[in-house]
């Protein structure tokens, strides 16, 4: 007893703390980017001073941001650091759970992501990763009386933490290659550097955004005919698992007697904003052009948004239904799954009056790691399924049983939007189902998606691009290279949709139709 009153009473230099906070913030939560490199550094000698060149860099960078914080901050200092051991807690969990990277676009997942989609990421783990690597040092560094030195050894233990670092750096200018071909991945995997560099890299990318959209040229309407495209964006649904991709389960019994055409195609991102904003946009830009919602909406066509998802760009348009709003008007269906997304869309087309319409259903029913979560019960054919949200802890069969029921389950959401097309006569239907990114399912001690473009596995880029029309004149050509992109042309081409903008090579009944100019 007498020896924690001594601990409490006596008073720690600074410079004690802050190499003691340096040398744990090294050991507690660096592992994950020493494996990295560890992992990808080249074999001898110069891959050992690289790998201990990093392992000192980070002891005096790490050294020289607690010293600072903590002397100019005092006890605010002490709370900015409590704050960033809970953050670095919680973002390891994330990295040794799902190996994510914590890149400027998975922060803006985070900031964008819902709560109830956000918990469906955690199990009790991560209370043992908050307590053992957030509270406990917290609970060390509040303990702790200081003695903070005076103003001239600070400078001294600045200048000469700064000086290590910068000196570290210049004696490795012959290995800045290899890091800077490898910065992307490194920087995602270093607490706090990670989230708090990359936070500020989101909102400043969002910030510099020009919000108002960029109007495109306007379009014209090219014929009397009455059209409707229903196009359905799916969420985490990879080619790979889809029977009609030539996948050994039966995942598509349904469509494969639904005369579709299974297109191979590729996503521009693998994560949901950019995904979701490359099948709207009609080329790649990285501004905010007027997407293809907004456009034709501004252009006669009557359209529909129904989502139970989130991540697109902002929407101009008034029929906008989420989950919510369409269990009050059909407060029958089952909220918990897709199908409500569908309810009453055979009635709400065959009631409109007007020519042309485009239906946009954003689903969510491949999004991990609950997959076990997104279909109803009858369609759990294969089994048994995984049921921890720990996915690098999860049997690989029954992970892939989950997913695969979700597959089943998008079957029968698509089948039936067929189904419902086919019996409205009176207008020329189409259907368009495309995914905003792949999924990886434990490949390469990967989950989920959202790893950079560089280094993204095939798992998370290719996607299904399915396609049914009841229109026997439009022959589509199986072999082609589709992109996301492919669906704004597309679609104003099937709706006779005369404009400025149309690019023949990125539409899929550009060989068979009219091009709408």
């Amino acid at each position: 007893m007498s020896a924690i009153l001594n601990f409490l009473k006596n008073k720690v230099k600074l410079t004690v703390v802050a190499l003691v906070l340096s040398i744990f913030t090294l050991v507690a939560y660096h592992f994950p980017f020493f494996r990295y490199v560890g992992e990808n550094v080249e074999h001898g000698a110069n891959g050992v001073f690289i790998f201990v060149s990093l392992i000192l860099l980070m002891l005096f960078l790490n050294f020289f941001f607690y010293y600072l914080v903590l002397f100019l901050g005092r006890f605010v200092g002490k709370c900015i650091l409590a704050f960033l051991f809970i953050a670095n807690s919680i973002a390891l969990y994330f990295i040794n759970t799902y190996d994510a990277y914590i890149t400027s676009k998975m922060m803006g997942n985070v900031f964008n992501t819902r709560y109830s989609e956000a918990s469906a990421f955690f199990s009790p783990t991560i209370f043992l990763y908050i307590i053992l690597l957030g509270a406990i040092p917290c609970i060390y560094l509040f303990l702790q009386r200081l003695d903070y030195g005076k103003w001239k050894r600070f400078f001294i233990n600045i200048e000469s933490s700064l000086g290590i670092v910068l000196f570290i750096a210049l004696v490795n200018m012959a290995n800045w290659p290899w890091i800077d071909k490898n910065s992307t991945i490194i920087g995602s995997l270093l607490m706090p550097w990670s989230y708090t560099v990359n936070t500020i890299r989101f909102f400043n990318s969002e910030h510099n955004k020009n919000r108002e959209e960029i109007l495109l040229p306007d379009a014209s309407i090219g014929s009397d005919r009455k059209d409707v495209c229903v196009l359905v964006i799916g969420e985490s649904a990879r080619m790979k698992n889809f029977s009609l991709y030539s996948y050994e389960r039966p995942t598509n019994p349904l469509l494969e007697n639904d005369s579709v055409v299974a297109l191979y195609a590729e996503s521009a991102a693998t994560y949901t904003t950019a995904g979701v904003k490359a099948i709207l946009d009609h080329k790649s830009t990285g501004k905010l052009y007027e997407i293809l919602p907004n456009y034709l909406n501004r252009n006669g066509v009557d359209v529909t948004w129904r989502t139970s998802n989130w991540g697109e760009p902002p929407l101009h348009i008034n029929k906008i239904f989420n989950v919510d709003s369409l269990s009050r008007l059909y407060p029958e269906a089952d909220k918990r799954y897709d199908e409500i997304l569908f309810e009453g869309l055979y009635d709400s087309i065959r009631n409109s009056s007007i020519n042309k319409l485009l239906i946009v259903v954003h689903t969510s029913t491949s999004h991990g790691p609950t997959y076990n979560l997104k279909y109803p019960e009858q369609f759990e054919k294969f089994k048994p399924v995984c049921t921890t949200v720990e996915m690098s802890k999860a049997d690989p069969k029954q992970l892939i049983n989950a997913y695969d029921n979700s597959i089943l389950y998008t079957d029968y959401l698509l089948h039936n939007v067929i189904d419902s097309l086919k019996n409205i006569p009176e207008r020329r239907s189409c259907m368009i189902f495309v995914s905003d990114h792949g999924e990886s399912l434990g490949e390469g001690n990967l989950y989920m998606h959202g790893v950079p473009m560089s280094v993204a596995p095939k798992v998370q880029t290719e996607i299904p691009f399915i396609v049914w029309t009841s229109d026997s004149t439009l022959k589509i050509d199986p072999s082609i290279k589709a992109t996301q992109y492919h669906v704004f042309h597309s679609i104003l081409n099937f709706l006779d949709i005369k404009s400025p903008v149309y690019n023949p090579d990125f539409d899929i009944f550009s060989h068979t139709s009219s091009s709408p100019h």
